[in-house]
């Protein structure tokens, strides 16, 4: 299977997609192939100038019903279906000739599927049948034949096919076949979630019926979490632009699924950041984030929140990282990852001094994941992604003190913090800057006290500094744990049922507080 060398003589090509077509139509031309086509295909070729046979022809059967039916034919099926040796007898007695070479790209159901402009009418026509029967048949007979979906793949053909006077061999036609019933199994997933998501009055359900999700795999990793689990990264079929998964590693070592897995914390936190920003993660919280003038001023400031757990953490910025803060960080401390945008020169020149620590870029763009899901015991918990920004105009002054200018943009930068930090969540922050973090609790006030713990350790003054909590104070107890620390000013959901407590405690320490209506519990 994987040594033999077989011609190609005769091929048939029925793409929706023309990416280059004719080249390739050129090139098996060349080589005399007999062409075979339908439609929009053959008529492309034929006005290139190449000879094409129309599968009508073949088959004694127009197109018929708009194109619902043109390849659906034991001419073709059996051409492409047909094995060496044990069918050549019958396929000579029923005049069926072989085909050796199947291109075929399939209707756009995905693209029409998703443009909110597209009647149901335009979707429905959309689905390719004969498209995926003939697919599965060419992939089915990859001993004897080839088959290809993408116009990716045309210029590795034609170089084969060049380089061994004709023949492609059973490596090539088996790795073709995979692809093919990927791309089957891909478009059939597609249409499963379209149409299952369609309610009884028409509209279309968050959530689709039966969830079929379409992943590709990116790597294998040394293991999971731990040693003794194994591990792999994969990606969206269509990965959303500027998520973790649009990554070019340029230096390092292999990533890992924990370099992964807090690298993705790390750049979606800096990446809803204006100004520049940097964050550092360690076990998949934000230990340090600070906004400023430049990466060197960021990382300083996100640094000095927590020296001792920002060794070994991941470190990511939303603008290009030069080269002085690229020495500095690197002469400082160990870092698994540095991720930016893009690098100057002379960032990268100076990365290469520590050959290990793994350097990614990743392109800014404006998507975001629209769902997230987490693997429970035989089955998954599906949600839309926390992407709910609040704006200041949509904050609740609740005590009898309002927060100042300086207080009210700092809670708005604790509250983004706070997004990203696993619950139970409290986030210190003073001038743009993280000053301490309290993570993971299952106590709020602990992590209150852990936050002011934090920002002693490192010699950071708490007093006068705001707090973000991620879901509301139970009772009044975090309040008078942050008034302690010296905190001015809160920012919290609200919502709970001893919230006028919860004011009143404020209202004593002279602390200001808003509401944001919501809450940003992180598991």
């Amino acid at each position: 299977m994987t040594t033999d060398r077989l011609p190609v003589r005769r091929a048939l090509l029925s793409v929706s997609d023309k990416t280059g077509l004719i080249d390739l139509a050129k090139a098996l031309a060349a080589r005399n192939v007999e062409l075979l086509s339908t439609g929009g295909t053959a008529k492309a070729i034929r006005e290139a100038g190449l000879a094409v046979k129309d599968v009508g022809d073949v088959t004694g059967f127009p197109e018929m019903m708009d194109g619902r039916v043109k390849t659906l034919h034991p001419l073709v099926h059996g051409g492409l279906l047909g094995r060496a040796g044990l069918d050549d007898e019958v396929m000579t007695r029923h005049g069926i000739a072989r085909i050796d070479l199947l291109v075929l790209n399939l209707y756009p159901f995905e693209k029409v599927s998703a443009d909110p402009g597209s009647s149901m009418d335009d979707i429905v026509e959309n689905i390719d049948i004969g498209g995926p029967a003939m697919l599965r048949s060419a992939a089915k007979n990859f001993a004897r034949v080839a088959v290809a979906t993408d116009p990716a793949q045309y210029a590795g053909l034609v170089k084969e096919l060049n380089a061994n006077d004709g023949t492609l061999s059973g490596k090539t036609r088996f790795a073709l076949s995979v692809a093919a019933f990927n791309r089957v199994a891909q478009y059939d997933a597609c249409i499963s979630d379209y149409l299952s998501s369609i309610s009884d009055d028409g509209s279309r359900a968050l959530f689709p019926a039966q969830q079929n999700s379409n992943f590709v795999k990116v790597m294998d990793l040394r293991y999971g979490e731990n040693p003794h689990q194994h591990g792999a990264f994969y990606r969206d079929l269509w990965p959303v632009p500027g998520t973790l998964a649009t990554f070019t590693q340029l230096q390092g070592k292999e990533l890992s699924y924990n370099n992964l897995a807090d690298a993705d914390a790390a750049w979606e936190c800096v990446r809803q950041f204006d100004k520049p920003a940097c964050v550092i993660v360690k076990h998949a919280n934000p230990c340090g984030v600070a906004e400023g003038n430049g990466c060197l001023d960021t990382y300083e400031a996100a640094y000095a929140t927590d020296p001792t757990s920002a060794f070994g953490g991941i470190i990511a910025f939303n603008k290009p990282l030069d080269a002085a803060t690229a020495k500095t960080i690197l002469d400082r401390q160990f870092v698994e990852v540095l991720i930016a945008p893009d690098y100057e020169p002379g960032a990268l020149d100076y990365a290469k001094k520590k050959a290990n620590v793994r350097v990614l870029r990743i392109p800014h763009g404006d998507g975001r994941n629209n769902m997230d899901v987490k693997r429970v015991g035989s089955g998954l918990l599906m949600q839309t992604a926390d992407i709910r920004e609040v704006g200041r105009d949509e904050l609740k002054v609740v005590t009898r003190l309002a927060p100042t200018e300086a207080q009210m943009a700092d809670l708005l930068f604790a509250w983004r913090v706070a997004k990203f930090v696993k619950s139970n969540a409290i986030v210190y922050v003073r001038d743009q800057r993280t000053v301490g973090v309290g993570a993971g609790q299952m106590s709020r006030v602990v992590s209150a006290k852990i936050a002011a713990l934090k920002a002693e350790e490192a010699g950071l003054e708490v007093v006068g500094s705001v707090m973000a909590s991620d879901a509301f104070f139970p009772f009044r107890d975090g309040i008078d744990a942050a008034a302690a620390a010296g905190i001015k000013a809160v920012i919290q959901p609200g919502g709970s049922m001893r919230d006028n407590e919860v004011i009143a405690a404020a209202d004593e320490h002279g602390i200001a507080m808003v509401f944001t209506g919501i809450r940003h519990f992180r598991h």
